[in-house]
């Protein structure tokens, strides 16, 4: 039986200095409700296995491997201390495959994403160790965040439907889906439609998990995908350690990047730690609001420790697994679904770690199970589709809410579509010297000095 806290304190972990150790059925009891949810939601972790196999042009076998090692690396942010659920830099993934696609596939591009993740890594750690995140963060111009954000979106719905996109190969499917994620995630009235009925809103509270599962019936029905095929044969796929390593690690046949190749990731390194500090915002956020409502336990977030916990993921699947999506600090749609059980009392859910411990490891187990990933594989292009063009949507809405000032909506316009175009170096020397001319410095340096104060 899981320890048990007293009312208001902590729940009871092993202290390692910034890190606070627990484990599931000791530290904190079994959650069933986000146990049944990890098993349909895994279906969306097996959405990076497309992405891996056509940018780093691997055999699926291997990119199912590394989706199961990501997989384990997920739960370290419960296991010392990080009460959210992590997830993929998602608003990232269409400037990376647009970064990475500048490089012949094959060891140049593998390296070049070695030497990306690892750049990316050590980001996060100089973040955590200095706690330097939110200066940085600040310095940074608006009208720059947003073109980032924007170029995001851009290269995310471009690339899904220019000459090589998947809806030319998948239009009934991916329209369908699209509609449908679109209308669950986004519309005002299902906003409407979750507050009036409990079955909408548990709908709702799977996020675009509907919208794959409408994807699994419409695609065999339009015959753009095959149908689902059970297998049942084996139960847990063991990872292929030996061919990743010959494939995709530096210690194989690839290679260490070299010197040249560590400063051409920079920029785009740069941009996703810009894009991924807003993990950190919504993580605080989330927890602040559970904390007003269960005030039964002490919620410790810290961002350093999650800066630190994701810089140690990158870093080590640099290594041994480098991922296209990247090591994030927050899948926000489930960290604030579980975030919303919570707050209906410990009856509900005991702690919060009991509610993203138990879904995390669901989601590695899951991801590891045959029967599973082979029911979804047909459909997993489309789902990535669905993916991109949902993070399109997102990117441009926050960017649109960063760009305030007619000067930044035009700097982050231009910036953005040199990005999408051209790549991230070109996007981000654009919005600098865009910035640069069209700013009033005075102005600049007075809100950086009023966020001093």
């Amino acid at each position: 039986m899981a320890m048990k806290r007293q009312h208001g304190q902590e729940q009871p972990y092993i202290p390692l200095g910034i890190f606070k150790f627990r484990l599931p059925f000791i530290h904190y009891r079994w959650e069933w409700s986000e146990c049944l949810q990890a098993i349909l939601m895994c279906a969306t972790c097996l959405g990076a296995i497309p992405i891996l196999e056509t940018v780093l042009g691997i055999p699926y076998d291997v990119a199912w491997s590394m989706v199961i090692i990501n997989g384990f690396f997920y739960c370290i942010h419960a296991f010392f201390g990080d009460p959210v659920v992590p997830g993929w830099i998602t608003p990232a993934i269409p400037l990376v495959i647009a970064f990475l696609e500048t490089s012949p596939i094959g060891v140049e591009r593998t390296q070049t994403m070695i030497a990306l993740q690892l750049v990316v890594g050590m980001i996060f750690l100089f973040m955590g160790l200095t706690g330097l995140a939110q200066r940085v963060i600040d310095f940074v111009p608006r009208s720059i965040k947003a073109g980032i954000l924007l170029g995001a979106g851009f290269s995310a719905i471009m690339g899904e439907f220019g000459p090589t996109g998947r809806f030319n190969l998948y239009p009934k499917t991916i329209t369908i889906g699209a509609l449908i994620a679109y209308f669950l995630i986004f519309s005002e009235r299902f906003k409407r439609m979750k507050k009036s009925s409990k079955i909408w809103n548990a709908i709702g509270n799977f996020g675009m998990l509907p919208a794959i599962i409408i994807a699994v019936i419409i695609g065999p029905l339009s015959k753009e995908l095959p149908a689902p095929q059970l297998v049942v044969g084996s139960i847990i796929k063991i990872p292929e350690i030996g061919r990743i390593i010959e494939l995709v690690t530096p210690f194989g046949p690839t290679g260490f990047p070299n010197v040249a190749k560590f400063i051409s990731v920079i920029p785009t390194a740069f941009m996703v730690y810009i894009i991924a500090f807003g993990d950190f915002v919504s993580s605080d956020a989330l927890i602040g609001e559970a904390r007003k409502v269960r005030t039964d336990e002490k919620i410790d977030f810290n961002a350093n420790r999650s800066n630190l916990l994701s810089g140690i993921r990158n870093i080590i699947q640099a290594f041994i697994s480098p991922y296209v999506n990247l090591c994030g600090p927050l899948w926000a749609a489930v960290t604030a679904s579980i975030a919303e059980r919570y707050k209906q009392g410990r009856e509900s859910m005991d702690s919060i770690f009991s509610g993203v411990g138990t879904f995390r490891c669901m989601t590695f187990i899951c991801v590891a199970l045959v029967p599973v990933a082979s029911f979804v594989r047909p459909t997993l292009p489309a789902a990535l589709s669905l993916t991109m063009l949902v993070q399109g949507y997102v990117c441009g809405r926050i960017a649109m809410d960063e760009a305030q000032t007619p000067m930044d909506k035009g700097v982050s316009t231009a910036m953005a579509a040199v990005l999408a175009m051209k790549g991230a170096s070109w996007g981000l020397a654009a919005g600098i010297i865009l910035h640069l001319i069209c700013s009033d410095s005075s102005k600049y340096t007075n809100e950086l000095d009023n966020k001093e104060i």
